[in-house]
């Protein structure tokens, strides 16, 4: 049999170097965990550490959560939807919608006349907020509107609207700012309708 020698031509790509083995290993080595130590870690001590935290109050709870006070009781008998209503100045506006934002309901009400009338104030606070008005999208072109007393989360004022004949946000203003146009008037007395 004749053997055939090729040649190689100057075109060709030069042919690659072996790496070494024991380069492979090394790496690997560093990259699987041990059981003594893994990579970036602390070598472990004797006991486990006790990672609970307790508040002023004596309760236990882990670092990240927030102890919180007891709540206190509530007397349904003094609170009145109607007095939270009356008594509100400043709102937080809150919107789980994606097609409503709460900045559009913001201008809205900002832009109805009853809005200074009534002396009212929009914040971006929610813990400043006297009222905190909450928007949602319930079903197709259903969308639903609650006023929540943050501070005793009753609900004081709520409503349910279609997106169809008008935008959302311009209804909710108009209807939120009648509940409580309609809870600041004298007992007895009624809102014109325009």
């Amino acid at each position: 049999m004749k053997s055939f020698l090729i040649s190689v031509s100057e075109g060709r790509a030069p042919k690659r170097r072996k790496r070494p083995q024991w380069l492979l290993l090394f790496v690997l080595t560093l990259l699987l965990p041990s059981s003594h130590n893994t990579f970036g870690q602390q070598p472990a001590t004797g006991e486990p550490k006790d990672l609970t935290v307790k508040s002023d109050t004596g309760k236990v709870g882990l670092p990240g959560e927030a102890i919180r006070p007891p709540k206190q009781a509530i007397d349904l008998g003094t609170i009145d939807s109607v007095a939270i209503l009356r008594s509100a100045r400043v709102i937080f506006v809150r919107s789980s919608s994606i097609l409503v934002k709460g900045a559009v309901v913001e201008d809205k009400l900002q832009k109805r006349p009853e809005f200074q009338q009534l002396g009212l104030l929009i914040t971006r606070d929610a813990s400043a907020a006297d009222l905190v008005l909450e928007l949602r999208h319930d079903l197709f072109t259903m969308y639903v509107y609650t006023a929540v007393d943050p501070k005793t989360q009753i609900v004081a004022a709520s409503g349910k609207l279609s997106s169809l004949g008008g935008t959302v946000a311009g209804k909710v203003a108009k209807r939120f700012l009648k509940q409580l146009a309609q809870a600041r008037l004298p007992s007895g007395a009624a809102v014109a309708r325009p």
